[in-house]
């Protein structure tokens, strides 16, 4: 769980600004909030949510080149031929057939397809004393072909189904990647909306503290004490503030407008509510431990191997693509003529008729070409995608040495900056008194007040500086799935 920060240094300076009655002030968004929200409408989530899905159907698509075929064919044929007899009673020749046909076919893993095909045949003419007319012609067959090189092999023919697999891994793995990537934004937007209400604060506290200054000087011209210089001054400080304030006010917009859109409310008309920053203490970072967690962790590291497989599969099968198309062939069958169909095929099975075939066919490309240009792509991409492995494995100790540097370089930050504003305070308030005391002029209080300004903004940002850079190595290390509780479906 994040802990938050608060800004001790301005809790006796800046009084609490509301901007909204307590009827219409949104509830408080806390970080988790914001990235529960994220999680369930970001668009970028949803439209990977999309991708995933269709990947997987990827993988029915290719198991289904193993399913069986079935097909049913029926015909009906009749036909009479031209009158040929001499005799003037003869009928004109006629015939007619019907044709039932079943066939079943199916791939299995080595390469064969086995063929299953049955056969019920009627026939008929008018030609006189014709042995069985009609007559109910059945068969039954079963055939192998089997290629014993060129697509020969469990490996070759599941290649397309590991592929689709490994293509559904790889998905999820995208999509935990814009999870952590979505996470991290939000985290980005949430403090820097944090950071810009903070800053509107001091700005309203800068125009308070310049009108007051204004209203003393005018006070004091009017006694004699001050020039109408000093109140020009004031008036154009005054100005000054008030530019400053619509800058932080705009600056509040455009965060909030960030924010609402990374998490995929649509209502921008509703800003978020109050941002909510408690204390928390910056664990100690070292590239020796977050590097392994990255590498460990990365989606990209972890799905650019399995690209590397997905290329294995490729250079597999080219490589047994160069090899000639032997393949054998087996079939055999029964058959049976009868003048009734149910005893066509009840005697079937006799063996009267029956049939067999063995064959073999080789067949080749002249030289393999195409075959052996394929191969040699599949091993350029092998060797592609393990120099990619390399450059992900080397980016990451680059980023990883960068964000390290970043958290303590910032953690520096923030206590430099926070001894800064502390001592633009006490500037400020000596020279307020040596002003009341008449041995100042407003100008050194105006250039002391403008430094107390910067120094406050830029404590602010300092703080906000560290805990993004905390939720960039975050990001590497893919730690905030955990720090989150968000668990992913696979």
């Amino acid at each position: 769980m994040i802990r938050c920060l608060r800004f001790a240094v301005f809790l006796a300076l800046l009084a609490p600004v509301t901007f909204l009655t307590a009827q219409d002030a949104p509830p408080a968004l806390s970080l988790e909030e914001a990235i529960a929200r994220a999680l369930a409408q970001n668009f970028d989530l949803q439209i990977q949510s999309i991708n995933r899905e269709s990947t997987r159907e990827f993988l029915e698509i290719a198991e289904a080149s193993f399913d069986p075929n079935l097909s049913f064919t029926t015909s009906r044929s009749q036909s009479q031929s031209i009158q040929t007899s001499t005799l003037l009673d003869a009928p004109q020749p006629r015939s007619s057939s019907y044709v039932n046909r079943i066939s079943a076919s199916k791939r299995i893993v080595t390469g064969a397809t086995v063929t299953a095909n049955t056969n019920l045949n009627r026939s008929g003419n008018n030609a006189p004393n014709t042995v069985l007319n009609p007559s109910y012609n059945s068969d039954f067959s079963l055939s192998v072909r089997q290629p014993l090189l060129q697509g020969f092999g469990r490996n070759y023919n599941r290649a397309a189904i590991e592929r689709a697999r490994i293509g559904i891994e790889r998905a999820n793995l995208d999509f935990k990647n814009s999870v952590l990537t979505v996470v991290r934004n939000v985290e980005a937007a949430y403090y820097n909306l944090g950071f810009a209400r903070e800053q509107l604060s001091v700005r309203h506290f800068s125009l308070e503290l310049a009108e007051r200054l204004l209203e003393e000087n005018t006070t004091r011209r009017n006694t004699g004490i001050a020039t109408d210089l000093d109140v020009l001054q004031g008036e154009v400080n005054v100005a000054n503030a008030r530019r400053a304030l619509l800058q932080a006010e705009q600056s509040v917009k455009e965060r909030e407008d960030a924010l609402l859109n990374i998490i995929g409310q649509g209502d921008f008309d509703r800003a978020p509510g109050a941002v909510q920053f408690s204390d928390f203490t910056v664990p100690p970072v070292s590239v020796e431990r977050s590097f392994p967690l990255a590498l460990n962790n990365s989606p990209d590291f972890a799905s650019a191997k399995l690209a590397i497989e997905q290329v294995e599969l490729d250079v597999d099968t080219a490589r047994k693509d160069r090899m000639p198309n032997l393949t054998v062939g087996v079939a055999g069958g029964y058959n049976n003529r009868k003048p009734e169909p149910a005893e066509s095929y009840r005697e079937l099975w006799s063996g009267e008729g029956y049939n067999w075939t063995i064959d073999m066919s080789v067949s080749m490309p002249f030289g393999l070409k195409a075959e052996k240009a394929r191969y040699r792509q599949a091993l350029l991409s092998l060797t592609r995608e393990e120099k990619r492995i390399e450059q992900i494995e080397q980016n990451l100790l680059v980023q990883v040495r960068t964000a390290v540097r970043a958290v303590e370089i910032n953690i520096e930050s923030v206590e430099i900056s926070r001894q800064a504003t502390a001592l633009g305070q006490r500037q400020f308030d000596l020279e307020r008194a040596r002003f009341d005391a008449g041995i100042s002029t407003f100008r050194r209080v105006q250039e002391s007040q403008e430094e107390l300004d910067n120094a406050r903004v830029s404590e602010l940002q300092a703080r906000i500086a560290l805990r993004i850079a905390l939720a960039d190595l975050a990001r590497l290390e893919a730690s905030s799935l955990d720090r989150y509780n968000i668990i992913l479906e696979e």
